[in-house]
């Protein structure tokens, strides 16, 4: 699909990315394939490679788990930018379940599973099945923080606190968290009334 990387030392490359399959180039991190267009070789970009990249209007940068994380695949990875505001709102692949193997966490985003071409978006709070034993389901999971590096998970306990936070400009819309009409179970429908709201005003 269409997009951009920028990589660490500022340098914009524009052309086709699609999320890496197989092979990591460095083990214990996620990486991208980008080809400059359609006849070109892909290469592959690890996450330490990378500041950030675009796939459509998707926009992803390169984080670490938070202290208090692991995640299942890699510890360096990428996070969808869901809500670029002061504070920020990013997503990652989820949380694997069954399989025996406990819970891990895994922002392997996911949006290359099943997929031969370039690019698969990546749709807010949707489930997508993924290898392993017994039935194993992704979910995303959402951080917030001004930044990756003091990104903290978004649960049930502090979902009102942060997301009044964030969205504070908007009066209707906090009056809406604290009635709990909107709850994380549903925050892809919280974060499209965001946008709305955002881009009527």
């Amino acid at each position: 699909m269409p997009g951009h990387f920028t990589d660490v030392k500022g340098n914009m490359e524009t052309g086709f990315i699609r999320f890496g399959g197989g092979k990591a180039p460095i083990k214990g991190e996620g990486f991208i394939e980008f080809k400059e267009d359609n006849k070109a070789e892909p290469f592959k970009l690890s996450a330490s490679e990378l500041k950030s990249f675009v796939i459509g209007r998707d926009s992803f940068v390169v984080a670490h788990a938070p202290g208090n994380e692991t995640w299942a695949h890699n510890d360096f990875d990428f996070v969808r930018v869901v809500l670029d505001e002061d504070i920020k709102l990013y997503a990652a692949g989820g949380v694997k379940t069954g399989g025996g193997s406990g819970i891990g966490i895994e922002p392997g985003i996911g949006a290359g599973v099943g997929t031969g071409g370039y690019g698969a978006g990546v749709g807010g709070g949707v489930s997508i099945p993924i290898g392993g034993g017994g039935g194993s389901y992704e979910k995303l999971v959402y951080y917030y923080g001004d930044n990756t590096a003091n990104m903290k998970r978004l649960n049930d306990q502090n979902f009102e606190d942060i997301m009044c936070d964030v969205m504070g400009d908007y009066p209707d819309i906090v009056d809406k968290i604290h009635a709990k009409v909107y709850v994380l179970s549903n925050i892809d429908r919280l974060i499209a009334y965001f946008k709305q709201v955002k881009k009527g005003s």
